[in-house]
């Protein structure tokens, strides 16, 4: 199809939109990206769990309507989308740690799947909602450790919690689709994304955090499972698919109303271990430690994307390969922690590259 692989900024102008998790990393990067373009958003999330965190850090309450309560509370959840007369729900809110779904498997259900169902059902209910969008993970595949990119049409699993419960979402958007959605008038889509990365993640056991973590306190950064491929992508990639996907959702192509990846070209699906060197490398200093995993549990080794149906159907494509990916991710913690410099404003700078698609990004 003939479709801008960007966000139209005049599409979301004055659009009302229902965003969940804003308080979080994407979530954050997402209210911002939202408010550039003039869109009017109610935000809906727990307070950030992380200290320092970006939704703070880049004021992203500033310009949006923030309501801090629990997505497992329907009945809130009912009525902020009520108060918020949105056209947009775009569902980020979740618990989104592999270990820490270990340690509280009960919770990251609660979370992600009645979570999810307590969105969807307020979203039918609501007769301004024209448009939701689930945002699950790349993780909900049922991964066999294979080669080949992983499609939308694959089997859905999980071995962990965090993974299951995200394939369990899946399907209750698939029933909410067939069962409610299409009579209701409201196209629903789920949107599936790769390891994303960059500026003001501060999250535990994530790599981009484990590793300014430790260059900022000048000690060794841990590596525990070096040779984990991982399909890397900048913060914004997904975020820009899933606002592409959203227009199209709007416009009632049909072919948005179903599961989409979105992930990075190949050359971005890369070891943890060549990661970790590649932040070494745009911060100037620092060493590894290859420590290994103490507490053995099960992660997946191999995962990668298949992007075509998103290049195909969106005429969405990533736009930053793995090396400007890492400058971007680096460049943000570098400005933000050691020059002073404003996140709003380093956030919102980085969006406007993103747009220009910049080639060669000058140092900070």
């Amino acid at each position: 199809m003939s479709q801008h692989t960007l966000p139209n900024p005049a599409f979301w102008r004055g659009r009302k939109v229902f965003l969940t998790g804003h308080t979080g990393f994407k979530g954050g990067w997402l209210a911002l990206w939202l408010q550039q373009m003039g869109a009017k958003v109610t935000g809906y999330a727990l307070a950030p769990d992380t200290l320092p965190a970006l939704f703070t850090l880049a004021d992203v309450a500033n310009g949006m309507h923030s309501v801090i309560d629990d997505i497992r509370d329907a009945r809130a959840v009912a009525d902020a989308l009520a108060e918020a007369e949105a056209e947009i729900v775009l569902h980020l809110a979740a618990q989104p740690l592999v270990r820490a779904s270990y340690a509280d498997p009960l919770t990251t259900y609660a979370t992600n799947v009645m979570g999810t169902a307590n969105v969807l059902e307020a979203s039918r209910r609501v007769p301004s909602v024209k448009v939701v969008q689930v945002i699950t993970t790349d993780k909900c595949y049922d991964n066999r450790e294979w080669e080949y990119p992983y499609r939308e049409t694959d089997r859905l699993g999980g071995h962990d919690p965090y993974s299951n419960s995200k394939a369990c979402a899946e399907l209750v958007v698939d029933s909410y689709r067939r069962s409610f959605m299409t009579d209701a008038g409201i196209q629903l889509a789920s949107a599936r994304a790769g390891n994303v990365i960059g500026g003001g993640d501060w999250a535990a056991d994530r790599i981009v955090p484990d590793c300014i973590r430790a260059l900022l306190d000048e000690k060794p950064i841990d590596i525990r499972s070096p040779g984990a491929i991982r399909p890397w992508q900048h913060v914004l990639e997904p975020l820009s698919g899933y606002l592409v996907l959203a227009e199209q959702q709007y416009a009632g192509n049909p072919v948005a109303a179903g599961g989409f990846n979105f992930g990075p070209e190949p050359g971005n699906t890369v070891p943890v271990g060549e990661l970790a060197a590649g932040m070494l490398r745009h911060w100037g200093s620092g060493s590894l430690n290859i420590s290994g995993d103490p507490l053995k549990l099960h992660e997946a080794g191999t995962l990668k994307l298949d992007i075509s149906k998103a290049r195909r159907h969106l005429g969405w494509q990533p736009r930053w390969d793995f090396d400007k990916t890492l400058f971007h991710t680096v460049d943000w913690y570098r400005r933000v922690l050691c020059h002073g410099e404003a996140a709003r404003q380093v956030c919102l700078a980085q969006i406007a590259q993103y747009h220009a698609a910049d080639s060669t990004p000058t140092q900070a």
